[in-house]
Formats: C-alpha cells, structure tokens, sequence
C-alpha cells in the first residue's frame, strides 16, 4: 500500500506554536512568580526552550509581558463575544451569557486569574495595562451597560445602567481576586452564585442567587 508522508508544518506555523508555548509559560510564570519576580530565564524553563529563542522571539522582558497581556486581554474579549454570539437576543439572557463568560474552563483558571492579579497588583505594571487593555475593557463595559439599559427599559426597573453595569463587573472581579487571595478560597461555583446575587439585586425578576430565571 503506498503510504504517503505528510510535509512538515511551515515554518512560520512551528514559530507561532513557540510563541504561544512562551506565552502559556509566562502565564504559569506570573501566577507563581508575580509580576516583578518573573524573568525571562523563569520562561525558558517552563516552556522547555533556551533563555536564547525567548530572548529572539521577544527582546526584552517588557516586551514578554506587554505581549502576554495582550494575548489574555485579547483571549477575554474574543471569549465574551463568542458568548454573545452564541446567546438569545434577549438583555438578560446576554447579561447571563456575559456572567456565564466569565466563569467558564477556558478563562477562569488558577493560572490566568494569578496573572491578571498579577498585573492589577503591581504599580509598574498600571501604565502597561492601561495602555494595551483600556479599548478592550471599554468595549465590555460599554456592551454590559448597554444591555442594563434595555433590561431596565423593557423589565421597567429603576435602575442607573452605568451602575447597574458597573456592580456585575466589580463583583465578577472582586470574586476573581478572592478566589486568588483568599486563604481558604471559595469555589468557582460560589463565585459565580456571588455574581448572580448582585444580578438579582438589581433585576429581581430576571435573575436569582442561582442563575436566570
């Protein structure tokens, strides 16, 4: 039987496959070492490469960080507009996709929750996240209060959106920091029945402490 061999991948697939790996290390990096301790010789050895090909593929440590923060802002973004896009039409509905969003396997992992609070919690690192996740952040709170207002209107509640808004995301992100600086952290379960509180608070007929009604 003639057996055909399959031609190696390009090249260019085989250095974007790298890259991901050193960015997945620096995440793994930055959950166990913090934003100031993490080094670019910390990566190699994660990822299993030489200090060298880091070294090629990002220059200077700035430069890994800066592009790793752009991989997970972009990462959330383009998970919370699948999730849209995959929601029914309906205000509370997207809310609950958005909160849904938030908690699911690929996001809410010890590693990227350790690597957000990472760059939340270093001064040095406020510029950095301000520079490249400010369009991305304003693009979510823009959708989610967007969304609180129609929610408001059609569900006749009296509710301000921007604050309505404002109370789902610090919630989200206030559970996200327990769940990494707690001593004895709650579960991602209850993180999400917290998020669902504050939903219910603000739209009792819409929501409860376990989810859409």
């Amino acid at each position: 039987m003639d057996s055909k061999v399959s031609p190696p991948p390009p090249r260019k697939a085989s250095r974007e496959h790298r890259r991901q790996q050193m960015i997945e290390a620096t995440i793994e990096t930055l959950a166990r070492k913090g934003f100031s301790q993490t080094t670019m010789t910390d990566v190699a050895a994660i990822a299993g490469v030489s200090h060298g090909l880091v070294n090629f593929h990002f220059q200077t440590k700035e430069k890994l960080l800066t592009d790793t923060l752009l991989y997970l802002s972009d990462e959330y973004t383009a998970n919370w507009r699948e999730a849209l896009e995959k929601a029914p039409e309906g205000p509370a509905e997207r809310i609950n996709a958005l909160i849904l969003a938030d908690f699911n396997d690929r996001i809410c992992t010890p590693d990227r929750l350790s690597a957000w609070c990472a760059y939340w919690g270093e001064s040095q690192s406020r510029p950095l996240y301000q520079q490249n996740c400010a369009a991305n952040d304003d693009a979510y709170a823009e959708m989610l209060e967007g969304l609180c207002r129609k929610l408001a209107e059609e569900g006749g509640y009296s509710v301000d959106a921007a604050r309505a808004a404002r109370i789902i995301r610090v919630v989200t992100e206030g559970t996200w920091l327990d769940m990494m600086s707690m001593v004895d952290p709650y579960s991602r379960d209850e993180a999400l029945k917290t998020v669902y509180a504050a939903a219910s608070a603000l739209f009792p007929r819409h929501f409860t402490e376990t989810g859409l009604i």
